[in-house]
């Protein structure tokens, strides 16, 4: 957080100083001219070196409407490939009258927590539709894994699928295509036709419209779910998301 603020400052400094030097810089100020102005805002900032922090907290209430406006639109535009496109895992009820999308990589420790959040909510509320979506954002060895794992969907769906989506993300260490691969394996699936749809288009195509989704709705990690018209960033929790789902269906 605190180089986070050092690296903030000279960007504050930047907003607090941008009308003061624009004038400046205007027409009719000679160099004598812009450089008392632009002292007199240097001695007030130094006088008054709060503005620098309503600046930062300006800064980043914009930032965050354009991000809340950003992810309107693209849950606006985009519904159908984030609640009903065919390259998502569908588990839970396919009928269920509220959607939780999540965003999830095999590599990501705060989804193997979240794991269990979302195991309860399919238990416990058999109206709730849930969607995963690969989006290995943690390296080679993640999207090794998600390129097995989406191969291996078009052999699972429902309890089976989740069966192998669970047991994945609980591998311990690292996880990678020969780990997803040997669970396929286990399962019982044919490995022949897993590794022709490894590098078919339908694994590609699912990791493509991942990318481009989290790239629309800002994700900067994962896990992140969608619920209703809300965007949720990291493992917030069983009664968190419980709560977003009750909020849809009010």
């Amino acid at each position: 957080m605190a180089s986070l603020f050092r690296g903030l400052i000279p960007a504050a400094a930047a907003v607090a100083l941008c009308s003061a030097p624009a004038a400046a810089q205007a027409p009719g100020f000679d160099p004598a001219q812009r450089e008392a102005i632009e002292g007199i805002v240097r001695d007030f900032l130094l006088r008054k070196p709060e503005v620098l922090q309503e600046a930062i907290a300006e800064l980043e209430k914009r930032q965050q409407e354009a991000q809340r406006s950003a992810q309107q639109a693209t849950l606006a535009s985009a519904g159908e490939k984030l609640f009903n496109s065919p390259h998502g895992y569908l588990v839970g009820n396919p009928a269920g009258d509220v959607t939780l999308v999540e965003f999830f990589d095999y590599n990501c420790s705060y989804c193997k927590r979240a794991l269990s959040d979302v195991r309860e909510l399919i238990k416990s509320d058999p109206k709730l539709k849930v969607v995963l979506k690969d989006l290995p954002v943690l390296g080679p060895e993640s999207v090794e894994a998600a390129r097995v794992a989406l191969a291996a969907k078009q052999q699972l769906s429902g309890a089976k699928l989740f069966e192998y989506h669970s047991r994945l993300i609980e591998t311990r260490g690292r996880v990678g295509a020969e780990r997803a691969t040997a669970l396929a394996k286990e399962m019982g699936l044919d490995m022949a036709r897993l590794q022709r749809d490894m590098a078919g288009p339908e694994v590609k195509e699912a990791l493509a419209e991942s990318a481009d989704l989290a790239e629309k709705l800002a994700l900067t990690g994962t896990p992140a779910f969608v619920v209703g018209q809300e965007v949720i960033s990291g493992a917030v929790g069983l009664e968190a998301l419980r709560q977003s789902i009750a909020a849809v269906r009010k």
